[in-house]
C-alpha cells in the first residue's frame, strides 16, 4: 500500500452530474408466465417419475429464482421431479460448500426451491473433443433422468463466437464443475469459437437433455425474452439469441474517456468482475472493442462475490480496502482454470478511494485533473444511470443523456471514502 503524498498545487477535481441513457431491448416480462407461455414446447419430453438435474450458474440474472421455481412446479406438474446441480466450473472456491453459498445468494436454496441441492463436485469424462481434449460432466447430474440448463444468452467477457455465455457453455462448462472446466480451458481462448460448438454438440448427444431454459435481458438487466427450447432446436436457436442479447447490451456511449471510476466489482455482477464489453479492459486476447479509457479506477468488492477478486488486475489503481478484501486462493484459482492470469494482477495500491481516483486523475495526459473527462459508474450491469463530469458535457448534449440536477463537487468522507457521485451509489 502507498499514502499518496502530492507536492505542489492541491488536485483541483471537476464537478459531476447524473445522466440517464435510453436502453435497448423489449420492456421486461413476467418471468414465471413466460415460462408456463413457452413450456408446451418440451412438455412431451418430461416424462413422469423422471428426476430432472437443472443447472444454474453463480450469475446474477435478476429474475433466476422465480424462472427456476416455475421450472420445478412445471416439472413436479407432470409428474417428475427436480434436483438443482449448481453448474458453475470453478466458482465459488471450487468447494461444494462454496457454490451452495453462491446459489444462496441468489435466493437458490433448498428451502426457497423446495427441492434437494446436490453440490457434488466429482465428474465423468462423457466424450473427447476431435483434438483428445477430455469433456467432463457432473457425476450428480448423469446420475439423473435428464438435464435441464438455466441460463442467462449474453456476450462473454473473453472471447466472440456463436456461442459465448448461454446454455451451451453452462454444458461444456459450468456442468464440467472444476475438472472440466480446466481441461476445456486449456485449449485457450482463442479457440473457444470453434471449441464450444464442437463440444456442445458432443455433450448433447452423449448427456440426456431433454431441453434448456434460454434467459435474454435488455439494456436495464430485466428479464426481456425466456424460451425454452428443446434439444434440437437448442444450439441453433441459441445463436439467434446471443445476436439479440448483443444488440440490446448495456454499454457506455463514449468511445474514449479519461478516467473510467468502477463502483463495484464482483463475480455475481460479471463473469470477469468488471465486464470488458463496458470498460473496454478486456483481459483475454481472443476479444477486444469497445470504450477506450486511459485509466480505471475499482472501489469495492460485492458481498456475493465471497472476495473472488477475479478481473481487478484490469484497474489501474485500487484503495487498501478492496485489496484487504480479496480472498486470493478464490481469485487464483478462477485465474488458473481460466488460464487468463493477467485478471487477477494488483494495480497500484492506494491508502483509500481518495487516493486511488486521485492518483488516476492525476496520471492523466494532456488536461488537468480539472479538464479530465471522467465517468463513474456503479458497476458494469448498472449503465442507464451514471455521472460524467464537466469535460464530457458538450458531448453528452450531442449524445442526447438526460442531465439530472446541477453540476455537484466531488465529496470525500473525512477518511477518504467515497460513497456516491452526483447520486450514484458506489457501494
Amino acid at each position: 500500500m502507498w499514502n499518496l503524498r502530492i507536492e505542489g498545487e492541491a488536485t483541483v477535481w471537476p464537478q459531476f452530474r447524473r445522466v440517464t441513457q435510453v436502453m435497448k431491448g423489449l420492456q421486461e416480462v413476467d418471468p414465471a408466465r413466460a415460462v408456463v407461455d413457452q413450456w408446451p414446447t418440451v412438455r412431451t419430453e418430461i416424462k413422469a417419475g423422471k428426476t430432472y438435474a437443472l443447472g444454474v450458474g453463480s450469475r446474477g440474472i435478476r429474475s433466476i429464482a422465480l424462472i427456476v421455481k416455475q421450472v420445478i412446479d412445471l416439472i413436479r406438474a407432470e409428474g417428475a421431479d427436480a434436483v438443482i446441480i449448481p453448474a458453475m466450473a470453478s466458482h465459488g472456491g471450487a468447494t461444494a460448500a462454496g457454490q451452495r453459498e453462491v446459489l444462496a445468494a441468489l435466493g437458490i436454496t433448498e428451502a426457497t426451491m423446495g427441492v434437494a441441492i446436490d453440490d457434488d463436485m466429482a465428474v465423468e469424462e462423457v466424450a473427447r473433443l476431435n483434438d483428445g481434449t477430455p469433456l467432463y460432466f457432473s457425476r450428480a447430474a448423469l446420475s439423473r433422468d435428464g438435464v435441464i440448463p438455466i441460463n442467462r444468452v449474453k456476450p462473454h467477457t473473453d472471447f466472440h463466437g456463436p456461442h459465448e455465455s448461454g446454455l451451451c457453455k453452462m454444458l461444456v462448462i459450468g456442468f464440467g464443475k472444476h475438472v472440466g472446466a480446466a481441461s476445456v480451458h486449456r485449449r485457450g481462448f482463442t479457440e473457444f469459437h470453434r471449441v464450444l460448438p464442437e463440444a456442445g454438440e458432443l455433450l448433447l448427444r452423449r448427456v440426456p437433455v431433454p431441453c434448456g431454459v434460454a434467459v435474454v435481458e435488455n439494456g436495464r438487466e430485466e428479464t426481456a425474452r425466456i424460451r425454452v427450447l428443446p434439444k434440437a432446436l437448442m444450439l441453433a436457436e441459441e445463436r439467434a439469441l446471443l445476436d439479440e442479447a448483443r444488440e440490446w447490451m448495456a454499454r457506455l456511449p463514449f468511445q474514449h474517456v479519461d478516467l473510467l471510476v468502477v463502483g463495484r466489482l464482483g463475480k455475481n455482477l460479471s463473469g470477469s468482475g468488471m465486464d470488458p464489453n463496458v470498460t473496454g479492459r478486456w483481459i483475454s486476447r481472443a476479444a477486444t472493442g469497445g470504450l477506450e479509457a486511459t485509466r480505471l479506477t475499482v472501489l469495492n468488492l460485492t458481498p456475493e462475490t465471497h472476495g473472488n477478486a477475479i478481473g481487478v488486475g484490469a484497474a489501474d489503481t485500487i484503495p487498501r480496502h478492496l485489496f484487504e478484501s480479496i480472498d486470493w486462493e478464490k481469485t487464483y484459482l478462477n485465474g488458473l482454470t481460466s488460464t487468463e492470469l493477467a485478471g487477477a494482477r494488483i494495480p497500484m495500491v492506494l491508502e483509500n478511494d481518495r487516493q486511488a481516483v486521485e492518483a488516476a486523475i492525476r496520471a492523466i495526459n494532456g488536461r488537468t485533473p480539472a479538464q479530465g473527462r471522467v465517468v463513474v459508474i456503479r458497476d458494469t450491469l448498472s449503465v442507464e444511470e451514471f455521472a460524467i463530469s464537466e469535460g464530457l458535457a458538450d458531448e453528452a448534449d450531442r449524445l442526447g443523456l438526460t442531465p439530472h440536477g446541477p453540476w455537484e463537487p466531488i465529496c470525500f468522507d473525512a477518511d477518504g471514502s467515497l460513497p456516491s457521485v452526483a447520486g450514484i451509489s458506489l457501494r
